[in-house]
């Protein structure tokens, strides 16, 4: 296919020494040429004054990382008050906190899986320690997948207990060194780089295989990489670049090549230890938590699953009590006014359509068309990328309803978010008909539009969740096609408000270039009414939310 390799730097502990990394990456980059991404594992923050006036440098914006650099969490107490969010954010502009664990999936389709901190020694586990439930939420995701081959990349802040076996020896005391969760980890993910640190030691094992010979298919090499810290006083290595084909993309043939060095694995020992194995380090099975952080949980049966068969059209009066009695499930709530919170006394009820138990449908204020709909968290939510995996189902159903609402009436379904100078979620969802244009001439439309705007649209790819490409905190834009396409935009300074309608009203798709803006489309409060009433009775056949 003649894939463009992807440009990547690994870094050991850096421990604050932010100027001596990014100097010594902007001298490789002015030698060498742009690398793509910068993966930090151990240690990240320093605990001196001197480490910390180099942060407030960055996080403040005197300072700029020269790369897109993306790193793990704590690895000891003394550094987790950087850390507010689990989840991972943007500490500051290019540096960027991939959160506790999970997969980022790179819009290239480079995947990269993370655990952040250190194996967990008691219950209940210290903020910078990891369980075996993290791990398990991790992997089995991934490892239910028939697809499965491993990862591209496995970040780690410990190592492997044992990744020396039939390999070159490191120079640590092997007899403490390392976490067997971690060395199961890394056999069950089977990573084609494994980066890790703490141990202040640089040590490049041979490549290991993934496979019994004569026994089971060829599949790719592993390479682990442990780095030092950043400045060492002996020199050890702490910057490793390297190039990488993402494994979706890459021949097969090429894909398991083994080189000559290459070892057995070290994670299988022998036969006899195959029994051992069969009790790992952690569990896969399904009786563990959910992985509601990373991974949008779309299989879950919630409660009232099953409602809405044989069910009877509520009147006004039934519609109020229903609203009533949601109302004290427990949702996020904001600090101030909102006008979307379906709790505050701002919000414009006469515009809602169906409430779930987490979100609710509204008709647009101003909307493109008649069928113009938002849906929206019944909490206080600023983006999808910060929604609970109950939250996302539901909007999930929401979504569903909606395409087949609007496929019922010739039309295809396009949404989209913009989390920008907006404090509450709202996801648009717009009808276009079939007979006005194709999939393909919306999408061409937003990516002219873009252009022109010196924007780029970047492609999603397919079964990559939003939350992998923006973390939490992440200006963006954001469209879903009824093909199931999606397109991306990281908001860098300003973005156009309109931009979402302003592409739907144009010429090129809906041709009512005098709605793009909703100010101009306002209706009287009757009138919104009237739609709204006329709305709800259309869509009650679609709707899964009504009581039996």
């Amino acid at each position: 296919m003649g894939e463009q390799p992807l440009r990547v730097l690994a870094c050991g502990d850096v421990e604050g020494r932010l100027n001596a990394l990014f100097n010594r990456v902007q001298t490789i980059q002015k030698k060498t040429g742009q690398f793509d991404l910068l993966l930090c594992v151990g240690e990240f923050f320093g605990t001196t004054p001197e480490a910390e006036a180099e942060w407030q440098q960055y996080k403040t914006g005197a300072k700029k990382a020269p790369i897109h650099t993306y790193i793990l969490g704590a690895a000891s107490q003394e550094t987790v008050k950087n850390f507010t969010n689990a989840d991972g954010c943007e500490l500051a502009e290019n540096i960027t906190y991939l959160g506790r664990r999970g997969v980022f999936t790179g819009v290239s389709g480079l995947q990269i899986a993370y655990v952040s901190g250190q194996e967990a020694l008691q219950e209940p586990a210290p903020s910078h320690c990891f369980t075996s439930k993290d791990l398990s939420a991790l992997v089995t995701p991934l490892i239910n997948n028939s697809k499965f081959r491993g990862v591209d990349i496995l970040l780690t802040s410990q190592w492997p207990r044992g990744v020396w076996n039939y390999g070159n020896n490191p120079d640590v005391n092997t007899k403490s060194c390392g976490s067997s969760s971690v060395a199961s980890l890394a056999d069950k993910l089977k990573p084609r780089y494994h980066f890790a640190a703490l141990e202040g030691a640089h040590y490049e094992r041979l490549p290991y295989r993934n496979h019994v010979v004569l026994q089971e298919n060829a599949q790719h090499v592993s390479r682990f990489i442990a780095l030092a810290t950043v400045n060492n006083p002996t020199k050890k290595k702490y910057l490793y670049a390297f190039n990488i084909v993402p494994m979706k993309t890459m021949d097969p043939s090429e894909l398991v090549k083994q080189p000559q060095d290459t070892t057995e694995n070290p994670y299988r020992r022998s036969t006899k230890d195959k029994t051992d194995r069969q009790k790992p380090a952690f569990s896969t099975t399904e009786e563990e938590e959910p992985a509601h952080q990373f991974f949008f949980d779309l299989g879950n049966k919630q409660g009232g699953a099953n409602r809405g068969r044989g069910r009877k059209r509520p009147s006004d009066g039934d519609r109020h009590q229903q609203w009533q009695q949601k109302q004290p499930r427990k949702h996020p709530q904001p600090t101030g006014p909102c006008w979307f919170c379906l709790a505050s006394p701002q919000v414009e009820k006469q515009l809602v359509i169906s409430i779930g138990d987490h979100c609710y449908l509204a008709l647009a204020k101003g909307g493109l068309t008649p069928l113009h709909v938002l849906i929206l968290p019944i909490g206080h939510y600023q983006s999808v990328v910060d929604l609970g995996s109950e939250v996302v189902e539901e909007m999930e159903k929401y979504k569903s309803a909606m395409r087949s609402f609007y496929k019922s009436k010739g039309q295809r379904c396009v949404l989209f978010e913009r989390n920008y100078r907006s404090q509450h979620l709202q996801l648009q969802v717009v009808p276009v008909p079939l007979d006005r244009c194709t999939t393909e001439d919306i999408k061409e439309a937003f990516t002219v539009q873009a252009q022109e705007q010196q924007m780029e649209l970047m492609e999603i790819p397919e079964h990559t969740d939003l939350k992998q490409i923006a973390p939490p905190g992440t200006p963006y834009f954001y469209v879903e096609l009824d093909s199931g396409e999606k397109l991306f935009y990281r908001i860098k300074k300003h973005f156009p408000l309109q931009f979402g309608r302003e592409v739907l009203a144009s010429e090129a798709v809906l041709n009512i270039p005098t709605r793009a803006d909703w100010k101009e489309c306002k209706q009287t409060r009757e009138e919104e009414e009237e739609s709204c009433k006329q709305l709800r009775d259309d869509f009650q056949p679609f709707d899964f939310a009504w009581e039996d």
